[in-house]
């Protein structure tokens, strides 16, 4: 005989959801091989932005730019999905002079109007829907000052990286440990489902992540229907210049006049 739980069969895998990222990934993220080295560029062309504050990040996570933003003196605010990723940032030095407001990012469920607001390292394409992402640029364009700014920074898409609709990659190489990407691409959705593996001695992790990518140009598009426009584009936190080899980009809106 069989009881219930056999017969239910092994738990089903919980659905990707704006929390899945972070909680999984949130121990071992400040020490990733792929987190960007351009820190420092990207705390100074913020810091320029802002002019006075307050900020406010979206996708906060562990306080990469959050902080450094804080020690120069700026009321900073974030918004972020999950709870591992700010507990991570809470147990930080200075973390206790930033305001939090859990949940998603596209609901902009915050108060208050700020004179930066920003999304940094691919996470606006956290937002897995055109929808959410064109409610997100509404919602910040609600919350801007009359001379705020909306920075994103992305990765401009390149399918050229997916043979067959997928792609399996390696990401970093040491003595102890190598990390593998594996991808999975939708065309027609604009969307990627991958997996971050690590392999060392104690076994394989694995760290989900799904992503809705967006060219330019429709992120230009949203930014117009949320009554924003584009100021300025760059090709990095250096004020690189924005080109056709270009493989990220940096984009400032402010309010249509």
């Amino acid at each position: 005989m069989i009881d219930g739980a056999e017969a239910r069969g092994p738990a089903a895998p919980r659905p990707y959801d704006v929390t899945t990222y972070g909680e999984r990934i949130a121990d071992v993220y400040d020490h990733l091989p792929r987190l960007p080295a351009s820190t420092e560029r990207a705390v100074e062309f913020l810091a320029a932005a802002a002019r006075r504050g307050p900020i406010l990040e979206l996708g906060i996570g562990t306080g990469r730019l959050a902080l450094p933003l804080v020690q120069r003196g700026f009321a900073v605010h974030g918004i972020d999905a999950s709870p591992a990723m700010v507990a991570k940032l809470r147990a930080k030095p200075g973390a206790d002079r930033v305001t939090i407001a859990m949940g998603d990012f596209a609901d902009m469920a915050i108060a208050g109007r700020f004179s930066l607001v920003f999304v940094a390292f691919n996470t606006f394409f956290g937002l897995l829907t055109q929808e959410d992402q064109v409610r997100c640029f509404r919602g910040v364009a609600e919350h801007l000052t009359d001379d705020g700014v909306f920075v994103i920074e992305a990765f401009v898409p390149d399918l050229a990286r997916f043979t067959h609709g997928q792609r399996v990659g390696v990401t970093s190489v040491g003595t102890d440990a190598v990390h593998l990407e594996t991808s999975v691409h939708d065309p027609v959705a604009q969307r990627v489902r991958s997996q971050q593996v690590v392999i060392n001695e104690r076994g394989v992790r694995m760290y989900p992540v799904e992503i809705r990518y967006a060219w330019p140009s429709e992120l230009d598009l949203m930014a117009r229907l949320a009554g924003l426009r584009l100021r300025e584009r760059w090709g990095g936190w250096g004020r690189e210049a924005f080109d056709a080899s270009s493989g990220a980009h940096v984009s400032v809106y402010e309010r249509a006049r």
